[in-house]
């Protein structure tokens, strides 16, 4: 029987409505399929724990009080719409208040210590999937389907202690998954584990950072050896740009590993690109599904690289709310270690470089990076910088963004980057700045004002509504 991972993100988890929705998603599969769940918390409630964990660290005990009740009412709200059995349902919200309970105690000790340790946030954010896979599992028990609701950490994914963005032991991780798992898929029950959430070799909860759901998803299948991973979201599936923006953007049918890493790194709304990475590795085909759309058939995402001649493209996208640092002078030319001293004082300051772009010549360097950090970096920059005999002067831009085309036509066709600069130029819409990646990429620095209408006349040249 064909193997899938399935992992349901928030925005599917809302409410008890929505809940009940993905109950029946799952179950529709379970005769055709082996299956293995995958949930995030419900909608925003990471973020509310969040907030949470750092009034705590504050001491505000009453604030704390009231978080606890809210999250434990709509948490039962969400059960009590999803399950119907009153045993079922009495049984959940037993262990829904246990652990409302359990995260009011690790509130207030934050409180009382006022102070919040990476392990302590850790510990805190992982009640959004621990409670979410209760739910879930006591909906999917309703049904009469056979259910073992675990932790990434009890399902076997270990980490290193980088709390907040452990880095999985991926040799560990993929025998103990399996030591754990297999036999609960070979007796037909489906392991229902909380995505975000790991364990280090001492048992501490751990968490895989922002988007981490989707990494344990593909960390399981590549441990179990799935045949495929789904990923269900609130959109069809990869698009061709931001529809906001581009009223005739559509649907992707097919991309690489490559160009999806590039795709979601520059904003395709659907997964995180560090989960792309062990499918890559074991060839496990994803596919971008909606959750509200089961007609779709959404994106697949796999190792073959396909290159249509009159499509060279697939995508195209802006990122936004970046500013631009140039770094000018004629001394640089031949002076070592510049552009190094550069980055390492962005790096004292925890600033992480989006873009760079550095002359022949030697006598400038262009980096691009968030642009809240802007007036942080520049500060930096001219104290370790100026009046040194090498960088003469350091300029900025606070209202550009940045224009990213990708696909693997880049890598293979000659001409894309002239078809895009001349399709700016005829525009009007100067370019301050160029660079390609991986080649499955280009990336142009513009001018925010300019940003809609470059978007689209870049959809519109490459025909990526056909």
């Amino acid at each position: 029987m064909k193997r899938i991972v399935m992992k349901f993100g928030g925005s599917s988890l809302e409410d008890g409505d929505k809940i009940l929705h993905v109950a029946n998603i799952i179950e529709s599969y379970f005769k055709s399929y082996s299956l293995i769940v995958v949930v995030s918390a419900m909608g925003k409630i990471t973020d509310e724990l969040l907030k949470a964990s750092e009034r705590a660290e504050k001491g505000d005990q009453d604030y704390i009080k009231s978080f606890t009740e809210y999250i434990k009412d709509r948490h039962i709200k969400a059960l009590k719409a999803s399950i119907k059995r009153e045993e079922v349902q009495k049984e959940t919200v037993k262990s829904v208040n246990e652990l409302c309970d359990e995260l009011y105690k690790a509130l207030t000790g934050v409180a009382l210590l006022k102070e919040l340790t990476p392990r302590a946030r850790d510990y805190i954010l992982s009640f959004g999937e621990r409670l979410s896979a209760l739910i879930v599992g006591g909906a999917l028990i309703d049904k009469g389907l056979r259910v073992k609701v675990l932790t990434g950490g009890e399902a076997g994914i270990v980490t290193d202690s980088n709390f907040g963005e452990a880095n999985p032991l991926m040799e560990a991780t993929f025998y103990q998954v399996k030591e754990r798992l297999e036999k609960l898929l070979q007796d037909n029950i489906i392991p229902l584990i909380t995505g975000f959430i790991a364990e280090d070799q001492y048992g501490r909860i751990t968490t895989l950072g922002r988007g981490g759901s989707d990494f344990t998803a593909t960390l399981l299948a590549a441990s179990l050896k799935a045949n495929e991973v789904w990923i269900w979201t609130d959109v069809d599936g990869l698009m061709t740009s931001d529809p906001k923006l581009v009223s005739n953007a559509k649907v992707i049918k097919s991309v690489s590993y490559e160009e999806a890493m590039e795709m979601v790194m520059f904003g395709a709304k659907a997964m995180h690109p560090r989960a792309i990475e062990p499918a890559m590795l074991y060839k496990i085909p994803i596919v971008i599904r909606n959750t509200f759309n089961l007609e779709a058939k959404g994106t697949l995402i796999t190792d073959r690289v396909q290159v249509d001649k009159d499509r060279p493209i697939k995508m195209v996208a802006l990122v936004k709310d970046v500013g631009m640092i140039s770094l000018v002078g004629g001394s640089m030319v031949g002076a070592r270690g510049t552009a190094a001293l550069a980055f390492s004082t962005l790096a004292k300051q925890g600033i992480n470089i989006m873009m760079i772009s550095q002359s022949v010549s030697e006598a400038d360097i262009s980096i691009v990076i968030k642009r809240e950090e802007l007036s942080k970096a520049v500060n930096s920059l001219e104290l370790n910088m100026l009046g040194k005999g090498v960088v003469r002067e350091i300029n900025y831009e606070d209202d550009v963004c940045v224009l990213a085309v990708v696909g693997a036509g880049i890598k293979y066709i000659p001409g894309i980057a002239a078809r895009v600069l001349n399709i700016l130029a005829k525009e009007k819409v100067n370019v301050f700045m160029i660079s390609s990646g991986s080649s499955n990429s280009l990336s142009l620095v513009i001018k925010e004002k300019d940003s809609k209408i470059a978007l689209q006349k870049v959809h519109d040249e490459f025909e990526l509504d056909k």
